[in-house]
């Protein structure tokens, strides 16, 4: 190890060779910055990273196959796999119910609220609910050290309210950051590290053998995979982290997300390769929607209605949720519903009764269907979500019951929503992209916004939607066409309209010509960037 000093004046820590913190190195962030923690993570980035941007170049190959005219579709070469009779591993004692899941980023006052919220389980985000600031990363990562260390509390400054863990707090997971992602405050070699490898590490590092001493395991939802390979390089990467630690092999359990167009033609697949790992998939239906856009991009055919028509239960989304239960339940894993991101609004009783009453049929749809259990993203929708749950479920999963076996081919998880497109549509898109991303370059990953909880994978739908309604000169129903000077137009007019119901100074104060600059680019581009909060990234 050598000792850096990251600027005069501030704490120094002990890095190993080959690491930069670029970042400030605030009072406390030694206590997971240590140096035997970032060698464990420059291991793993060292021992997988290669893989990891092969993916990433596979990834733009695939998706220049499909721009060129080609179509998702199950896979020829893996149908033994579809075909094969095989289960995953068992699934731990403290995960077999999970009706009820609160979703939410690190943030220490959010962590402890969300664990004493009544959820069965309490999804830790440093991915999509989280803007990856350095101060939120690391200060996360405390957080979740004092949880294992039974030392987790906050005081308010203002308020001077104590917050502490409950006695019955509900299961912890952690989201990392996805595939593509780098850290930037930690360099590797001169080069960013990839920072599901420092979320992971990072975590894992700290917590495993405390988790393990405690009767429970480290548990991980992840995200934005597309393909089975993806899924693989997640395997590897557990099993090299628990050698590491002389722990069995299985120890670590995941939950993967289906929530791009690719992963959903690989569910099984998925299974297979993390079957000692894996217990479950998830309906991420918010991203899913994206990248339906963003995978059939180059074709007409497939634009789709406003965004608010393009509801679960139907088309392409009807489809693969149904595909995402069979499959799950004939392997012997949970099939986990989406998100509710409706929040309250104690304000205006009779729009918070319609909300909630739109939460209550959502999670009522998704037991029907048989999942296992379901998200929300706030903690009042906890008691509304368990309500149905404790009604309808007749155990504490479905494992057994598959609803609807009839078979899912590629054309049903391709069929789109019918509907139109309004300019209430462009105009809603628009209002959330520039200020979910305004809100994200502050710091703020989970942004409400018009009753709902947004996070970065409904920006993305907005300004994807917008792109794509530009690049096939889509119609609205009053008959014109959606142009770069008729998004524009709207574009000043919903700002204008927003400066003013902010008040100029709020307004003025925040990061709007950034947000508005970035979102314009993005949605205005010859191309669809992949992510938006690649380049959002720089500017943090």
């Amino acid at each position: 190890m050598k000792k850096v000093t990251i600027q005069a004046g501030q704490e120094a820590i002990s890095a190993p060779d080959g690491i930069k913190i670029m970042g400030d190195i605030k009072p406390g962030y030694e206590r997971v910055l240590t140096g035997e923690a970032l060698q464990f993570v420059a291991d793993i980035a060292r021992k997988f990273d290669k893989t990891r941007r092969e993916l990433l170049k596979t990834r733009e190959v695939r998706q220049a196959n499909w721009d060129a005219g080609g179509l998702p579709d199950f896979l020829p070469e893996t149908n033994d796999i579809r075909e094969g009779d095989w289960k995953v591993a068992g699934i731990p004692d403290d995960l077999r119910k999970r009706w009820v899941e609160l979703t939410g980023p690190t943030e220490r006052k959010m962590v402890i609220n969300a664990l004493n919220s009544g959820a069965d389980v309490f999804m830790t985000d440093f991915e999509d609910a989280l803007s990856p600031t350095w101060g939120n990363i690391v200060e996360g990562q405390i957080a979740l050290l004092d949880y294992w260390q039974d030392a987790l509390a906050f005081t308010d400054p203002s308020s001077g309210k104590q917050y502490e863990i409950g006695s019955d707090p509900a299961m912890l997971l952690v989201r990392p950051r996805g595939w593509h992602l780098p850290e930037a405050h930690i360099l590797l070699d001169g080069e960013p590290i990839g920072a599901s490898f420092v979320d992971f590490g990072l975590y894992f590092f700290h917590n495993a053998k405390r988790i393990v001493e405690k009767g429970s395991g480290p548990y991980f939802y992840l995200p934005k995979l597309e393909c089975h390979q993806e899924a693989k390089l997640w395997n590897d990467v557990f099993v090299h982290a628990q050698e590491a630690f002389g722990l069995p092999v299985g120890t670590i359990k995941a939950t993967v997300l289906i929530e791009t167009l690719p992963a959903a033609f690989e569910m099984d697949e998925i299974l297979y390769v993390l079957r000692d790992h894996i217990v479950g998939l998830n309906v991420g239906r918010w991203d899913y929607i994206f990248s339906f856009i963003k995978v059939l991009r180059n074709k007409p055919e497939y634009t789709l209605p406003d965004r608010l028509q393009v509801v679960m239960g139907k088309a392409f989304l009807g489809a693969y949720a149904r595909l995402l239960v069979q499959t799950c339940h004939k392997r012997g894993a949970f099939a986990m519903g989406g998100m509710a991101a409706q929040i309250p609004n104690r304000r205006e009783p009779e729009v918070n009764e319609k909300a909630m009453a739109a939460v209550q049929k959502d999670k009522e749809r998704e037991v029907r269907e048989g999942c296992d259990g379901s998200w929300v993203a706030h903690p009042d929708l906890v008691p509304v979500a368990r309500e149905v749950f404790e009604r309808l479920m007749k155990g504490d999963n479905q494992l057994d019951t598959i609803p609807d076996a009839s078979p899912v081919s590629q054309a049903d998880l391709l069929e789109i929503h019918q509907g139109s497109r309004t300019e209430d549509g462009l105009r809603t898109n628009i209002r959330v992209g520039v200020q979910y991303i305004e809100a994200w370059l502050r710091g703020n990953g989970a942004v409400p916004l018009y009753n709902l909880m947004e996070d970065a994978a409904t920006a993305e739908i907005s300004r994807s939607q917008i792109w794509q309604w530009q690049k096939h000169g889509a119609t609205l129903e009053d008959g014109r066409a959606v142009t770069v000077e008729l998004v524009d137009g709207l574009l000043a007019d919903e700002m204008t309209k927003l400066r003013e119901a902010l008040g100029p100074d709020v307004y003025d104060k925040g990061r709007f010509p950034e947000a508005i600059k970035i979102f314009k680019s993005l949605s205005e581009a010859p191309e669809l960037a992949p992510f938006l909060t690649l380049p959002a990234y720089e500017l943090l």
